[in-house]
């Protein structure tokens, strides 16, 4: 792509179908689990369980720094030259293969390089939001890579998180970074209207209630990608709770289309990707679904919203 190029342009937006990628997918969910909860064993609690989740980088997805001791180290998935490094404040170093391998090859390969590295790590090692929950010492099930996929799904992070982003700063309220949930493999950014939400009725396989009544404690509005929900994965956006209304407050233009069952609105990746205007076409769906949340749930949007170029005029 030429460097003058616009950022949006549809060039830098990947061709990934979930068919030619699922096995590959579902081991590399796996082993993002295994490393998110390293950095959830030692990151001090945080609303929501902010503390657990991973960052993309320009390289992959990242930990971030975790305190160790008097100390810290982080964790990052390299889908460049598929490698996950390991990184720790003492100038100590590790690393291990990202190939087709077992999850429970991966699982003792990364503590082997923890252990040589001095870190002492454990972790409830069986997988959340997920079923069956294999225990991944024993998952040999889950076992294939593909380099060029994995490549593939990691532009897809880097472009959905950069217009996340971008939408991100029209919002002067409680909001989330954009980050990766390893629970259920989406990338994510949520803002809140500042009241209490009621308790959330948990639900989710194989992970404790505590974790959506902590998720979903406030009123909130959420908005994402998930590779799932369409040939090549879809954007999603919900609120909760759910006011009245807010199914049918967003229109279908560029193909969403309320999910009845889940309770949230999909936009199919390849109609961002295929689109003239490929950030455009995501931002109207963010800014809609939003819309939609703040309007129907009576939002203080005067005091919550900004313009993000205020400094600039």
């Amino acid at each position: 792509m030429d460097q003058h190029e616009a950022p949006g342009h549809s060039e830098a937006w990947p061709t990934l179908r979930v068919t030619d990628w699922a096995q590959t997918r579902d081991t590399v969910h796996m082993w993002t689990q295994i490393v998110g909860k390293v950095r959830m064993a030692y990151a001090p609690m945080l609303n929501h369980w902010w503390q657990v989740t991973l960052y993309v980088t320009p390289r992959g997805l990242t930990t971030s720094k975790i305190p160790y001791g008097s100390g810290a180290f982080d964790i990052e998935f390299d889908f460049c030259d598929h490698r996950l490094h390991i990184r720790s404040s003492d100038g100590r170093s590790g690393s291990v293969v990202l190939a087709a391998k077992s999850v429970a090859q991966f699982h003792t390969e990364v503590f082997e390089a923890l252990d040589r590295i001095g870190i002492e790590a454990s972790i409830r090692a069986v997988p959340n939001e997920v079923v069956p929950a294999i225990p991944f010492a024993e998952d040999h099930q889950h076992a294939s890579y593909d380099p060029e996929a994995t490549s593939l799904f990691w532009q897809q992070l880097l472009q959905a998180d950069r217009v996340l982003n971008g939408f991100r700063s029209s919002f002067r309220g409680k909001a989330s970074p954009v980050h990766f949930f390893w629970g259920s493999m989406d990338l994510a950014y949520t803002r809140f209207s500042g009241r209490v939400a009621p308790a959330h009725p948990g639900g989710a396989p194989n992970s404790p209630d505590r974790v959506m009544v902590e998720a979903y404690s406030r009123e909130l509005s959420s908005c994402g990608f998930w590779p799932g929900g369409g040939e090549e994965g879809a954007f999603y956006a919900y609120a909760y709770p759910e006011p009245a209304g807010y199914a049918e407050s967003v229109g279908e233009a560029d193909g969403a289309a309320y999910n009845t069952a889940d309770k949230l609105y999909l936009l199919p990746y390849e109609n961002v990707r295929s689109a003239s205007d490929p950030d455009g076409t995501l931002l109207r769906f963010l800014h809609a679904s939003y819309d939609a949340a703040a309007e129907t749930g009576h939002w203080d949007r005067s005091a919550l919203e900004v313009d993000p170029a205020r400094w600039q005029r």
